[in-house]
C-alpha cells in the first residue's frame, strides 16, 4: 500500500519532536557520536533490528565512533512520509542506551 508524502508544515512539526534531526529535500538525517567504535557498531546492529521490525530501511554510515542515518521512502518517490518519522523516532529512542550524542 503506497504511503503519502507529508506536507512541508507536517514535516516541520514532526522535526520539532526529533532534536538533532534535519530534513533536506527528501531525506531525514542525523549523525550520532559514540564513545567507541564498538559502541557505534552495536548501535548500527540495533538500528538494523528496528528497521527489520518496521520493514523500513535507512542508509547507515559507520565511522570509527559515529553513526549517520539517512531516511527516505523510495516508494513515495523519495519524499518524506510517516514511515520515515516513525523509524527516526525509534532510532532516537534507542540512541541514549548507546551513549550517543
Amino acid at each position: 500500500m503506497p504511503v503519502e508524502p507529508l506536507a512541508p508544515k507536517e514535516i516541520e512539526e514532526r522535526l520539532a519532536e526529533l532534536p538533532g534531526w534535519s530534513a533536506d529535500g527528501g531525506l531525514l538525517g542525523r549523525s550520532y557520536r559514540l564513545a567507541s567504535h564498538f559502541a557505534a557498531t552495536a548501535m548500527v546492529v540495533h538500528i538494523a533490528q528496528v528497521q527489520e521490525e518496521l520493514d523500513h530501511h535507512s542508509d547507515l554510515t559507520l565511522g570509527y565512533n559515529t553513526v549517520s542515518v539517512s531516511v527516505s521512502t523510495h516508494s513515495a518517490g523519495g519524499a518524506l512520509t510517516v514511515k520515515d518519522f516513525e523509524l527516526a523516532g525509534r532510532i532516537a529512542a534507542l540512541a541514549p542506551a548507546h551513549g550517543a550524542s
